[in-house]
């Protein structure tokens, strides 16, 4: 079998192409191209890129704040990069076992005149589901040099419910 067997319009009436094709869809690597493109396009639009002006308010990404989450048993820490914040700009909430991360991120500026920016402007909300009780009146958060730490002590239940299971060979 040759390759020209598996195209559609080779097998009974010669070398005819059809004429809807362009001469540009003749060439196989130019077509292949078109498609690697597309799907990088359409693989990159669902993390929420492209230019910062064509993301909107809530165009930070789906991940933004950046966020590390560790659990020593005795509590669960929380730390979320928020470069460029402060203090003032973030809003920690903690309801029915959900941290939620809120804030805002401003332009120092109002320049209309700019033509393009890497830097991200708009409204977060992070919610990160705990999985475990925390005594709610003792969660502490600090904040220092643009990374915010979140602290949430687990209850003694939830400290007696973690099970070691043996690993056998």
């Amino acid at each position: 079998m040759s390759v020209r067997d598996l195209i559609p319009w080779g097998r009974n009436n010669g070398n005819q192409v059809p004429t809807f094709f362009r001469d540009d869809d003749r060439d196989p690597f130019l077509s292949l191209h078109r498609e690697v493109n597309r799907l990088f396009d359409d693989v990159l639009r669902g993390f929420g890129s492209g230019l910062p002006s064509q993301r909107g308010a809530s165009g930070l990404g789906a991940g933004w704040p950046n966020v590390e989450i560790s659990d020593t048993g005795k509590e669960i820490k929380v730390t979320a990069e928020v470069p460029g914040l402060e203090e003032k700009d973030i809003e920690v909430l903690l309801d029915d076992g959900v941290l939620t991360l809120k804030g805002e991120k401003r332009s120092e500026t109002e320049d209309k005149e700019k033509q393009f920016s890497e830097r991200y402007y708009g409204r977060f909300e992070r919610r990160i589901p705990l999985g475990s009780e925390v005594k709610e009146d003792q969660v502490e958060a600090t904040f220092k040099n643009g990374v915010l730490t979140v602290s949430l002590p687990k209850t003694e239940r939830a400290q007696s419910q973690v099970k070691r299971i043996a690993i056998r060979s």
